[in-house]
């Protein structure tokens, strides 16, 4: 199934929310008639941080997440009744958007909208759970780098702070094929085999989802400039032939690539065909 992109928003609100992590620690210089009422480590950022989602637990059960589940927060000024803001972010095939509220140490997450690709059985199953859990009034937890979200029943959400990657070095793996204005998941049985990196030598190589592959690529504001790709020669029957023509198409001539943090999305302008990638 195929269905309109979410564009996330221009530009994320520079104020940073942050959430008091309770714990057993004293900060420098503090002693025991300090600790009264518990003491407190320093105040930890959620807004303007990628969090990887690693997994989920609803009623017990624990499911890693697939690759490219993520969310972002982006917040104004805190009032009176908290600061009032947006998560963005992936459930593993779908992208999402949610009003949110974060006061004190709870980010309640209102009514959201998603995208409607059909989307891997499995991956499906986590995105039924990962909405689940992640609506309504959750307990934060940071620790470095780590946040887990919580509910009143139980369920938790466990996430990692993952820094932007780079457009060169990276390796960017495909998620979803894109035709116009429109993405479709990648077939079952197919993810996880499409992948590119641009190289600072000029270069592009990787796997169009068959077969093997490289060409040469110049980088000029936010355009590649795609040459003739050359690859082996493996027969690519069925799904796999469909995902390596969509790719190729998607990495021929002129290509526009918007990066956001860990995700890319790339257009060719002459074949109208694209493609979405995450880091890794």
């Amino acid at each position: 199934m195929r269905t309109q992109l979410i564009v996330p928003a221009a530009a994320a609100l520079t104020a940073a929310i942050t959430l008091t992590a309770c714990g057993s620690e004293k900060g420098p210089g503090q002693g025991a008639g300090d600790d009264a009422g518990g003491s407190v480590r320093p105040a930890a950022p959620v807004t303007g941080v990628h969090w990887t989602v690693q997994n989920v637990t609803v009623d017990g059960k624990r499911t890693a997440a697939p690759a490219g589940a993520h969310v972002e927060f982006k917040t104004g000024e805190a009032g009176k009744d908290g600061a009032k803001g947006r998560a963005e972010g992936n459930y593993g095939c779908n992208h999402f958007g949610a009003d949110v509220t974060i006061k004190g140490d709870t980010i309640t997450v209102g009514p959201g909208q998603m995208t409607e690709m059909g989307c891997p059985q499995g991956v499906a199953g986590f995105e039924e759970a990962l909405r689940a859990a992640f609506s309504g009034a959750l307990k934060a937890k940071v620790s470095e780098k780590n946040l887990t979200l919580a509910t009143a029943d139980g369920d938790s959400i466990a996430l990692t702070a993952q820094p932007a990657a780079p457009l060169a070095g990276t390796k960017w793996t495909v998620t979803s094929l894109i035709k116009g204005e429109t993405a479709a998941s990648l077939p079952a049985g197919t993810e996880g085999k499409a992948h590119f990196v641009i190289g600072k030598d000029g270069s592009l190589s990787g796997n169009l989802g068959c077969n093997d592959f490289r060409a040469e690529a110049k980088t000029s504001g936010s355009t590649l400039t795609v040459g003739r790709l050359s690859s082996t020669r493996k027969m690519c029957a069925g799904t796999a032939g469909m995902v390596e023509k969509a790719v190729t198409d998607a990495l021929t001539g002129k290509v526009t690539y918007e990066l956001n943090h860990r995700s890319l999305t790339l257009h060719s302008a002459d074949t109208g065909k694209g493609v979405a990638a995450t880091a890794g």
